[in-house]
């Protein structure tokens, strides 16, 4: 029985029978595996820091409700209110970007960290949702009032985001943001020749990265040789899933854990085949799928062009992120450094990905005659 009533005109009864309770549901399911997974996989790299074992462990349990309060605040908002809110998140993390070249925290080559009141921050991840909104804002407002400036503006903003991401150097979230952008393109309709211009910008793209950073080089001759470079990660991640088996060897009984740096992060889908199998691995496949299906299905109802290309490219972004990650941990592509959403430790990474979400939520709440209030 459902705490509010069709008649209750409160802020929170309009809210939840208006919202997309499904992905609500499956997101708070991902995120609940997620803390389980952590308090497997994080002791074991805890203790080679030298920290408490539960330190990763317990700092998650405090993101995820935080992030969940993001996530429902978020989702309360009008399409005009999400199209206000991503400008001025996208000015601030633009600019902490910025500020991550010249004082951010350098691990493991890159600088993509600040730290901001004690905290470190990874400003990029907010910057990809919001870049997202205001594309969508763009093109609509290219294709509906004829703004011969939007469509320039759009490609302006990519290169300009693209070009500073480069710099620290991030390629996976320069790829996830050029599949959304993408994406959007691809919704809102455009001629043929168009497409085959993005994709030979995005095979020069690859050809570019290839050549112009070491690690992507590496990372690339050893996806396609794995006698070249250092799997080291990669190798012990395909142990693990095969030492998994169907059911796994049970909780707390994995060893991937113990040999691999990132195990509580990027190769988190590594410990969750080896502890709980291929069950809870395609638990989770099928569980982003719906997720990312959910959210189609509300987006291309609405008649806001707006809100189904902000809605498609949010849900893009977040469906491409998960799906690097898992695909990369199984050798299937070359390694991104992408964390697996709402699973894999990390505090910028689970406040973004749920304002993402709630986004999305926002923009498909039920409204009347499906049109966004503008």
């Amino acid at each position: 029985m459902s705490t509010f009533a069709r008649t209750d005109t409160s802020i929170l009864g309009r809210w939840w029978w208006t919202v997309d309770r499904v992905s609500i549901g499956i997101i708070i399911l991902i995120a609940a595996i997620g803390l389980v997974l952590t308090l497997a996989a994080s002791p074991a790299v805890a203790a080679r820091l030298h920290l408490d074992p539960f330190y990763f462990a317990r700092r998650q349990a405090l993101y995820v409700p935080l992030a969940l309060v993001v996530l429902f605040l978020t989702s309360l908002l009008s399409p005009q209110g999400v199209r206000r809110l991503a400008t001025v998140v996208f000015l601030v993390a633009f600019m902490m970007t910025i500020g991550t070249l010249f004082f951010g925290l350098e691990v493991k080559g890159a600088r993509r960290w600040l730290w901001v009141a004690g905290v470190s921050v990874q400003p990029s991840e907010f910057l990809k949702p919001a870049f997202v909104v205001l594309s969508a804002w763009l093109i609509a407002r290219a294709r509906l009032n004829d703004d011969r400036t939007a469509y320039p503006m759009s490609v302006a903003l990519f290169l300009l985001v693209a070009g500073v991401l480069s710099q620290q150097p991030d390629v996976g979230t320069t790829v996830l943001l050029a599949g959304a952008w993408c994406m959007q393109i691809f919704v809102v309709g455009c001629p043929l020749f168009v497409i085959g211009l993005l994709i030979l910008l995005g095979v020069g793209g690859a050809v570019g990265s290839y050549f112009a950073f070491e690690h992507v080089r590496l990372r690339v001759d050893h996806f396609l040789d794995p006698s070249v470079g250092d799997g080291y990660q990669i190798a012990r991640a395909l142990d693990a899933f095969r030492s998994g088996g169907l059911f796994g060897r049970g909780p707390g009984e994995g060893r991937v854990k113990e040999v691999l740096p990132d195990a509580h992060s990027d190769f988190i889908f590594a410990v969750a085949g080896e502890e709980f199998g291929l069950l809870l691995c395609v638990i989770l496949v099928v569980l982003f799928g719906v997720m990312v299906l959910q959210g189609f299905s509300r987006a291309l109802k609405d008649n806001d062009l707006f809100v189904v290309l902000a809605a498609s490219g949010l849900l893009a972004l977040f469906g491409a992120q998960a799906l690097m990650n898992m695909a990369s941990t199984l050798h299937l592509i070359p390694p991104k450094g992408i964390t697996l959403p709402f699973v894999s430790y990390g505090g910028s990474a689970t406040i973004a990905l749920a304002w993402t979400i709630g986004l999305v939520l926002a923009l498909t709440r039920e409204r009347p005659g499906g049109a966004g209030a503008r």
